[in-house]
């Protein structure tokens, strides 16, 4: 397993990581996640997402009594979660966005249902219009200092507003985001090779993206239709939040409209299968991330790692591999 510096922060975490969306409480039981989990820490896995909106928090209570149950050493990985949308159905005013009283308290549950003392990230899942930017710094700045998480950043912030959480946070001393956690793959990247160019060298900022295969889309899975039971089918299902994540849209024409021929045309031209076309997209960029799929109840997590060209531990790693820079990270979502 590589290993890359969140960001400019010292914080090192696996190239490729492990999260629960969907699949968690959801998709799965606690024994192929306790599997799946097993075999990613197995194989060099230090990082592992959640947010308070899986599956209502039990995408949390999976993983914390998983990692429990596996006597992970705290010091040999970090987990995280993310705050906004709440983690009840119809969430009170109170129970949502990133008011001081919505961070502290949604860290707290998070730490109850994680089973852990601290947050190694944390995360605004969205912006929030209602909250001020500065009110949401002051308190992840507090939480930081009370030693309840150690980096905290955002999710599918535009660049200003980003811009303006570390402005405020320089002015005050207090602790400016970290990290970033956008969306990126072949269908979706303009914020993150562009919006956020600059943002790497003047900030330092880390992204850790999500949905690099647009929910399987680039997979070919959905050739024949989209099944309920699926990823795609279950965002859809969601109202379009997908628990926490906006539904996928494409917008390039030939996913638009081509259909199964446009897509196959598409990874033949390329002369690779879909998935690998999603990979190698990442790789070939300049952005400072890749994100890899995994696939519960196929192959999962040592499949993809294997997919990916990343060797197990103790293993070469592949040529696709050979094209990560230092800052580079890879999130399993």
């Amino acid at each position: 397993m590589q290993y890359r510096r969140l960001g400019s922060s010292g914080l090192q975490l696996s190239a490729l990581s492990f999260g629960a969306w969907v699949t968690f409480g959801g998709q799965i039981g606690r024994s192929e996640a306790r599997n799946l989990i097993a075999a990613a820490y197995d194989n060099g896995v230090n990082f592992f997402d959640n947010a308070e909106v899986y599956a209502k928090g039990e995408a949390e209570k999976v993983m914390g009594d998983v990692i429990a149950d596996l006597r992970l050493p705290r010091d040999g990985y970090c987990v995280s979660s993310k705050v906004f949308f709440g983690a009840v159905e119809d969430p009170k005013p109170t129970q949502r966005g990133l008011s001081r009283k919505h961070v502290f308290e949604a860290c707290h549950a998070a730490l109850q249902r994680l089973r852990v003392d601290h947050l190694d990230l944390y995360f605004c899942h969205r912006p929030d219009p209602d909250t001020p930017i500065e009110e949401t710094v002051w308190a992840m700045d507090a939480l930081i200092r009370q030693g309840k998480v150690l980096y905290w950043g955002t999710s599918e912030w535009s660049a200003a507003q980003i811009k303006e959480a570390s402005r405020i946070a320089r002015a005050h001393h207090l602790y400016a985001p970290t990290m970033e956690q956008p969306q990126y793959n072949l269908l979706h990247r303009t914020r993150v090779e562009l919006e956020y160019a600059q943002l790497y060298s003047e900030l330092g900022l880390g992204t850790t993206i999500w949905s690099p295969l647009a929910s399987g889309l680039l997979t070919g899975k959905y050739n024949e239709g989209v099944a309920a039971e699926s990823r795609l089918g279950m965002v859809a299902a969601h109202g379009g939040r997908g628990r926490g994540k906006q539904a996928h849209r494409p917008r390039t024409p030939v996913y638009r409209s081509g259909g199964r021929a446009g897509r196959e045309a598409f990874a033949t031209g390329h002369r690779l299968v879909s998935a690998q076309s999603a990979c190698v997209h990442g790789v070939a960029g300049r952005q400072p991330y890749l994100a890899v799929a995994g696939e519960p109840g196929r192959a999962g997590a040592g499949g993809s790692l294997r997919r990916c060209g990343l060797g197990t531990v103790g293993g070469r790693h592949g040529r696709i591999t050979e094209g990560l820079d230092a800052g580079m990270r890879i999130i399993i979502i």
